[in-house]
């Protein structure tokens, strides 16, 4: 039996109101197309960003909370319990995250826009709160979840590195205003290690073991390998927090040999499922994870180049474009090109019960569009930061721009045929 079956059996009965992901999905497309309008405007900044309040912080956060982790919560609440096999305990909370995490983080991205620390705190407030009760929903949820163990695992070091994430993040926050925090620098690296690595990093691995076969048709990855990548992860993960904390190079170097390891198991086991699967044709969404799945295994090679000083003056923002822009987002986009109208799907039924097609709740060419404009912004980005020319994240900008609008319209359409559809 293919993990799809297993993970689709009695999915229905635990399924939310469609309102509640789709208005973190749809949240994401608009900060997604905010995200390219800040990096339009601030293009100079951008190139050599090291920190400190701004456009270019602004731009960042933008894309961490605005785009990947609204998108997260949003899969995560429809998706961790139909693969738990429990549903939550009640919907009314993810309501209140909602309401919390994306006033607060407009708060916060424009207390940093306008280099207002008090405006930031504010948010930043609002958004820790909104985070933990989502954190609380994850916690529940995993520990009333008895199948699918490796995701689970996983999802339990989303979980931790959240609560670190979140507290990291709020002390950074009164720091812009008070500077109570010995080394700024040294915290907010370990700030974007939890973020990328550990909330953000741990979850798309986690959520691959499911997706990736689900997809494909395949058996789900080998319990012992996929432990060993995971123990490996949360060690490198670990290593790295403490060695950005301390400021030591050579345990943030160990940390980075130990991620690489953790990268080439887990992307030998994406292998094995898509080749073992028996759909072979996967589409356009899967040259984006393949594109990102790239960019994961150049990431800890460019941290580990940047870390020693051998990836030019603008190392350290490459690796962090590419952790970032080239590996989660793209994988973010990639996936959420066939979540957005599966998870549609699964609310609707024809007049024979049947689910439509996925094809009848969702236009291709949007797709196309942005998935042409995302990779030539990323890359111009980061040809940008390599050459140190704002004019070249300008240009970069206008063409995500223009796929970031695309995906905008994908997910305004799939909404618009759903709630057709349903009435």
């Amino acid at each position: 039996m293919t993990l799809a079956a297993t993970f689709l059996g009695g999915a229905k009965s635990r399924l939310l109101p469609p309102s509640l992901p789709f208005r973190f999905f749809v949240a994401a497309a608009v900060f997604h197309i905010a995200l390219w309008i800040v990096l339009l405007v601030a293009g100079e900044e951008a190139v050599s960003f090291r920190g400190g309040l701004g456009p270019a912080l602004a731009a960042v956060h933008l894309l961490t909370l605005g785009v990947l982790t609204t998108t997260a919560i949003g899969a995560a609440v429809q998706l961790l319990p139909v693969a738990t096999r429990r549903a939550l305990a009640a919907v009314w909370p993810i309501r209140l995250v909602f309401w919390l995490t994306v006033p607060g983080l407009i708060v916060l991205i424009a207390g940093m826009y306008a280099y207002d620390p008090v405006v930031l705190i504010v948010g930043a407030v609002a958004t820790t709160a909104g985070l933990l009760l989502f954190a609380g929903l994850l916690a529940d949820n995993l520990r009333r979840g008895g199948s699918l163990q490796v995701v689970a695992a996983y999802g339990w070091a989303a979980f931790v590195a959240l609560i670190a994430l979140v507290v990291l993040g709020l002390a950074l926050s009164i720091d812009f205003e008070t500077g109570f925090l010995g080394d700024h620098a040294a915290v907010a690296l370990a700030h974007m290690i939890l973020g990328g690595f550990g909330f953000m990093g741990m979850l798309a691995l986690g959520f691959s073991h499911v997706l990736v076969p689900m997809f494909a048709l395949s058996s789900a990855p080998a319990k012992r390998p996929a432990y060993a990548a995971f123990a490996a992860a949360v060690v490198a993960i670990v290593l790295g927090t403490m060695g950005a904390l301390l400021g030591s190079t050579p345990i943030l170097a160990v940390a980075g040999l130990i991620g690489l390891g953790a990268v080439i198991a887990h992307l030998w086991l994406m292998r094995i499922a898509l080749s073992t699967g028996m759909r072979k044709r996967l589409g356009l969404s899967f040259v984006l994870v393949r594109c990102a799945w790239a960019c994961l295994l150049l990431t800890p090679l460019i941290g580990l180049a940047a870390l020693y000083d051998w990836a030019g003056p603008n190392g350290a923002t490459l690796f962090g474009l590419v952790l970032l822009g080239g590996w989660l987002m793209t994988f973010l986009f990639g996936i959420l090109q066939r979540i957005i109208p599966f998870l549609a799907s699964m609310h609707v039924t024809q007049p024979k019960g049947a689910p439509p097609l996925l094809s009848e709740l969702a236009a291709e060419g949007p797709l196309t569009v942005h998935a042409v404009c995302h990779g030539v912004g990323v890359v111009g980005v980061a040809a940008a930061i390599i050459l140190d020319n704002g004019m070249i994240v300008r240009g970069a900008a206008g063409i995500g721009l223009i796929g970031a609008l695309a995906f905008a319209v994908f997910t305004g359409d799939v909404v618009r045929r759903l709630i057709a559809r349903r009435t």
